[in-house]
């Protein structure tokens, strides 16, 4: 690779194929107007009543498994008493990847993972807001191979967002292209 850089294939996909058809497709002047995949942030969430310590390990051991990277612990900005949450409690965890990271993981996800789901018809296309970014949720965390279903300790959700630069017409080319697994309309 051109400097050393050791490009992930859906990344290199993404420069050689996609942006130059995304840039003809909507007739882009300027190469840096072509929508391009910033983040990607993986969260979980969780209010435990008992063994919040144990949870946020559990947590922490399998998002760390599936991204390579230790979450970061997401607290209660304000107290809600509906909830029972007060202000500073941990809620979450959170996992930001960019660079050759996100790349690895949304190539994983969309080779490995999402066709482990069962019955699976395809991922909702109603997750994008008004700026093009894109949030998918998943019931569960064990359809990626690298958690072991004996250590999770409890099923839980997973919300995967994909920041982009474009808006919600080109990032959802530019998502379709990259290969995720969009519902028939």
């Amino acid at each position: 690779m051109p400097g050393g850089i050791n490009m992930n294939r859906l990344h290199q996909r993404y420069q050689e194929e996609i942006s130059p058809k995304l840039r003809q497709e909507f007739d882009l002047a300027n190469p840096m107007a072509v929508a391009r995949l910033v983040k990607v942030v993986l969260s979980t969430s969780f209010m435990e009543d008992q063994h919040q310590d144990e949870a946020i390990k559990s947590a922490s051991n399998w998002l760390s498994a599936m991204t390579g990277r230790k979450p970061y612990l997401a607290r209660a900005r304000q107290s809600i008493a509906g909830f029972g949450i007060r202000g500073g409690d941990i809620v979450g965890l959170k996992v930001t990847l960019r660079g050759n990271q996100m790349w690895e993981f949304v190539d994983k996800l969309i080779s490995t993972a999402l066709p482990r789901v069962k019955d699976f018809q395809g991922i909702s296309r109603d997750g994008f807001d008004s700026q093009g970014n894109y949030t998918l949720g998943l019931t569960e965390q064990i359809i990626f191979p690298e958690i072991d279903y004996d250590t999770v300790g409890k099923i839980r959700g997973l919300q995967i967002s994909f920041v982009t630069t474009g808006n919600d017409k080109i990032s959802r080319r530019l998502l379709e292209e990259i290969g995720l697994p969009f519902e028939k309309q």
